[in-house]
């Protein structure tokens, strides 16, 4: 019989994930910790009364390393799904600093200072990608992570992911979580101007908070059954497959349909950020469905569900669709967190961050009729885009500097070194397999120390050139990793760096090419 601990089991991915696990035979106990507030204490009492002592509870914060050391005691797996994400993250990148960072660390921490070390599972998410369009709408694990500037959540995200792998533990994995449908999206999005970050061409990819809490429950009964020989010392990405694939467009095309409405009536073209969100499809979400089966909600279906559960969207219909921009979107504009009152403000950094400036801003369409849109099929077929192995035929993944078809346990010197030379750097000695710490020197001449997982696996380079600041202007002149998918979005010409003031507010300078 098995002990499980748990975090963020009272958001959506968590509290699917924890119901699955209670449904597993061999868990005989599920420890849970809980931030310690009102509505979790009252969670907690809900839980002890239908579950009794098969579940306990640890009451801290994340980064709280005594809470961390209380929850992973005797455990045999630890799955940790907390997370700080948008828009509280971009409200409060405090919190965000201390849940996906700092909660990171102490967690990894507790594990490896088990005596007998349970496995860790971390979800970390596909928002390390940073912003992908048309040109390069698939990704995969090892990609370079070009996290968008001033995302506060990508950012800790990155440091905390970085942290779990090169800690050392026996049994990891870290499951990158993609854009994620619950029932509570719509309500989620009507009050805070997040949503005017997305872009209409931005590539996503959606899973279900369902199925991604089925897919918890998979990977710890196949590991109960002893069936995961491989799994494990991994990155993967959790995607919803074909049926999860839509755009920024699409998404507001199907959700805004629930309310009776469309893009076209709701918005103008220009309210929307034109780069720097972070969304992709991905080319490699066959992995864990292979291996887990846990794929079974398309998006659209999902919306259909969030339609029938809120009876607000159906009676919005009833309205004129101008009070319905009126009243749940025109409103939003003057939101701290929208694009349009960064711009009406000033907020020159983010501007050219999300739009290339006045400028870039000047240059979308003012009608709809003349938006190029991938859903539409103004750049190819959308159904044979959207379709992983048309980008695998047509050359359409990004490079990741070696051959990546061979299984890390077959990475030679020779590898490391060609990977490193496409970073615009070099691997310097050390090589001992894809997990022993090897030494490496970035373009800067930073010498640092990293597995060469961490570097030709997952995508990570350089951690003193990594955010902030943001300056992948500059990298990218130098690293054709970078180059490759950066260009999508920005001009080879710009020069910013990004970088956040002592309060925390953006701030974008613009240098000489270095």
């Amino acid at each position: 019989m098995r002990t499980i601990a748990m975090t963020g089991v009272s958001g959506h991915m968590g509290a699917a994930a924890f119901s699955e696990v209670l449904g597993l035979a061999d868990v005989e106990r599920v420890r849970i910790l809980l931030t310690p507030k009102k509505r979790n204490e009252a969670l907690a009492e809900r839980l002890k009364k239908q579950y009794g002592d098969r579940v306990q509870t640890v009451f801290g914060n994340l980064d709280d390393r005594a809470a961390c050391a209380a929850l992973v005691e005797g455990a045999d797996i630890v799955v940790n799904m907390a997370a700080v994400i948008p828009p509280r993250s971009d409200a409060d990148p405090e919190s965000s600093e201390r849940c996906n960072h700092f909660g990171a660390v102490a967690l990894t921490d507790a594990v490896r200072a088990m005596p007998r070390q349970a496995k860790f599972i971390h979800v970390s998410t596909i928002a390390l990608y940073g912003c992908r369009n048309e040109k390069h709408p698939f990704c995969r694990v090892g990609d370079p992570l070009v996290i968008s500037p001033f995302d506060a959540y990508s950012l800790h995200k990155l440091r905390g992911e970085r942290y779990v792998l090169e800690a050392g533990l026996a049994s990891w994995v870290i499951l990158r979580q993609t854009a994620m449908l619950h029932d509570e999206m719509l309500k989620s999005n009507l009050s805070d101007g997040l949503m005017f970050h997305t872009c209409l061409n931005s590539p996503l990819e959606w899973v279900s908070a369902r199925d991604s809490g089925y897919l918890i429950r998979r990977i710890l009964e196949r590991d109960g059954a002893g069936e995961l020989t491989s799994f494990w010392n991994k990155v993967y990405n959790i995607g919803g497959g074909i049926r999860g694939r839509q755009t920024g467009y699409d998404t507001f095309r199907v959700g805004f349909a629930v309310m009776g409405g469309s893009p076209e009536q709701f918005f103008r073209p220009a309210w929307l950020a034109a780069r720097n969100f972070h969304g992709v499809w991905l080319a490699d979400s066959d992995v864990l469905e292979g291996l887990f089966g846990y794929q079974r909600d398309g998006a659209e279906e999902v919306w259909a569900d969030i339609a029938k559960k809120h009876r607000v969207y159906r009676l919005a219909k009833l309205l004129p669709p101008a009070l319905i921009t009126g009243t749940f979107f025109a409103r939003l504009l003057r939101h701290p967190n929208s694009p349009m009152r960064w711009v009406k403000e000033g907020d020159e950094a983010r501007t050219f961050a999300f739009y290339g400036g006045k400028e870039g801003l000047s240059r979308i369409p003012a009608d709809w009729k003349d938006v190029k849109l991938l859903a539409k099929g103004d750049f190819g077929d959308y159904d044979a885009l959207r379709d992983a192995a048309y980008a695998k035929e047509h050359g359409l993944l990004l490079s990741h500097g070696f051959d990546d078809t061979k299984p890390p346990e077959a990475w030679t010197e020779e590898d490391a070194a060609s990977a490193a030379a496409f970073r615009g750097g070099e691997y310097l000695s050390g090589f001992a397999g894809a997990y022993a710490p090897a030494l490496w020197r970035c373009h800067e001449g930073h010498i640092f120390t990293a597995t060469p997982y961490t570097v030709m696996g997952a995508g990570h380079w350089c951690p003193e050139c990594a955010p902030t600041p943001w300056d992948f202007d500059r990298q990218a002149k130098h690293s054709p990793f970078y180059a490759q998918v950066w260009y999508d979005t920005h001009a080879r010409e710009e020069n910013a760096v990004y970088d956040l003031d002592k309060a925390g507010g953006a701030v974008v300078r613009f240098t000489e090419e270095v």
